[in-house]
């Protein structure tokens, strides 16, 4: 069964938004384990507008599921997670400035700065994936650089579920055969849904793992975290 990593970022945004610490994000993570969720996904920006530097490590000590950590692997944040030490540290190639993350990485093109950085993360002995579109090629070279896992950036699928779902999911489909040919780990995140999630993983279903954050977050907002962390988990069973 894909596992379901709950992203936490935008509770860091509504609690920095007034200052303090309401909502608490340590309750908050530890809730979502309780209510079902298989990790916890974080993603500390250079300008800590959600996640802050220093909610790393007190998330750290409470997290007991997997703890998934994201981000443009810059000297600051590789020193952050090499310390911290997560399961799992999910490569984006996010500009400091940048909203959300919107494009995977260019592996052919940066093909020896991920080597290097993926060298230092699997000497720290902490599994890796790099974000990337759904392109066999870019699956290819990043298992050239030595990566453990890649995330397919979902949020074509997503736009395009509502037209055509059949045809927005060929590419991922076809990308995913190829991650699986080449002995990678598969997850999947941006803009899944309570609306798309079921179907791409009927079709996909040997997906590792799949993040989610605004949609999750939005739905918890009427449903409640408990509720919403029960519907998502069942999109994932498979029959």
């Amino acid at each position: 069964m894909t596992k379901l990593s709950v992203n936490i970022n935008k509770v860091a945004t509504i609690r920095n938004a007034r200052g303090g610490n309401t909502p608490n994000l340590l309750q908050v993570a530890q809730d979502c384990e309780l209510f079902g969720a298989d990790g916890i996904t974080i993603h500390p920006r250079p300008d800590e507008r959600h996640i802050r530097r220093a909610d790393v490590p007190a998330l750290r000590a409470v997290v007991r599921t997997e703890f998934n950590i994201e981000g443009y692997p810059s000297k600051e944040f590789m020193d952050l997670v090499l310390k911290a030490k997560p399961d799992q540290v999910t490569l984006v190639p996010d500009k400091p400035d940048q909203l959300t993350s919107n494009h995977g990485w260019d592996t052919v093109a940066e093909q020896e700065f991920l080597r290097e950085i993926l060298d230092d993360l699997r000497a720290a002995g902490i599994r890796s994936s790099i974000f990337i579109d759904a392109d066999s090629r870019m699956a290819e070279y990043a298992a050239k650089a030595g990566t453990d896992r890649v995330e397919l950036y979902t949020g074509p699928y997503a736009e395009a579920y509502s037209r055509n779902r059949e045809q927005a999911i060929e590419p991922f489909v076809e990308t995913a055969r190829r991650v699986r040919q080449l002995g990678l780990g598969l997850n999947a995140g941006h803009d899944l849904s309570l609306e798309n999630l079921t179907y791409f993983t009927d079709m996909i279903p040997w997906v590792d793992e799949v993040s989610i954050g605004h949609a999750l977050v939005c739905d918890a907002l009427y449903l409640g975290f408990e509720k919403t962390i029960a519907e998502y988990k069942k999109c994932l069973i498979k029959k």
